[in-house]
């Protein structure tokens, strides 16, 4: 059984930066795709970023340009750098992964991004 863990997240001050690494464990073989997703207070779970085993990333308009996903597949582990990060950037954010295409979307628990002066 796959089970995912996401690296601490944190305070930081708006403009900042901060990384994101969630590992899979129970699986042999690479996963389809990892990813992050968000939600923030009161609003629904949302993708911020995913990339797939054949290196193809998406991201959220709204993170576009600030955000990088990277994944290391011999490890199946996955990392976010979240640069220029805003306020709005706040919320519990969540690794996701897919075994293989179509599979169903397996979650972490969650990590707080805070951005706030």
């Amino acid at each position: 059984q796959v089970q995912l863990v996401e690296s601490e997240g944190g305070l930081v001050r708006p403009g900042g930066s901060l990384r994101l690494s969630c590992a899979a464990s129970g699986s042999r073989e690479m996963l389809y795709s990892m990813g992050w997703y968000r939600q923030a207070p009161g609003k629904q779970r949302e993708l911020v970023a995913r990339i797939t085993i054949a290196i193809n990333a998406h991201y959220a308009d709204s993170v576009k340009g600030r955000f990088t996903i990277s994944r290391d597949g011999a490890k199946n582990l996955v990392y976010l750098q979240m640069n220029s990060l805003r306020p709005a950037d706040t919320a519990v954010y969540y690794c996701a992964a897919e075994e293989r295409l179509g599979s169903g979307l397996l979650w972490g628990r969650g990590t707080q991004v805070t951005v706030s002066s």
